[in-house]
């Protein structure tokens, strides 16, 4: 594969998680959070907000790396290896979340929300092959 083509496939999904975490911002809402969230304990309570916090930081940093160095994930290093196996394993391990371990039982209906599901999996379901292939294209030098 060209590396060229995979080096603006990598910024591209920066600029993917950067949209995400964008999108993110709306998803306490949509789901009702406050509401949900609102007869746990202060500190599991507390636990909850601060895991979201992090899950949207570490995605905003992949995006921040993607895009500045989208070149750099594709030098063969070590380093280069390891962030591309760690990024598309992260995405691959919440594909596998949204399918088979999410209860969409009480899942919002309509349109928006239907739309909503299929391109934030659709996102994560790129990343995933888009990082993967990334590693394995560093790892074909070695």
């Amino acid at each position: 594969m060209d590396r060229l083509l995979v080096e603006k496939l990598i910024f591209w999904s920066g600029m993917g998680h950067f949209g995400l975490c964008a999108a993110s911002l709306y998803v306490p809402a949509a789901l009702e959070w406050k509401k949900g969230l609102s007869s746990l304990k202060p500190l599991l309570r507390q636990m909850f907000w601060t895991y979201a916090g992090y899950i949207l930081v570490i995605n905003f940093c992949f995006g921040i790396v993607s895009v500045a160095g989208a070149g750099e994930l594709l030098n063969t290093s070590f380093l280069a290896r390891c962030v591309t196996l760690f990024i598309g394993i992260y995405w691959l391990s919440r594909t596998c979340i949204q399918f088979f371990y999410f209860d969409r039982a009480e899942a919002p209906e309509g349109i928006i929300y239907t739309i909503g599901e299929v391109l934030l999996v659709s996102a994560f379901i790129a990343f995933s092959i888009v990082y993967l292939l990334a590693f394995f294209i560093n790892c074909a030098w070695i």
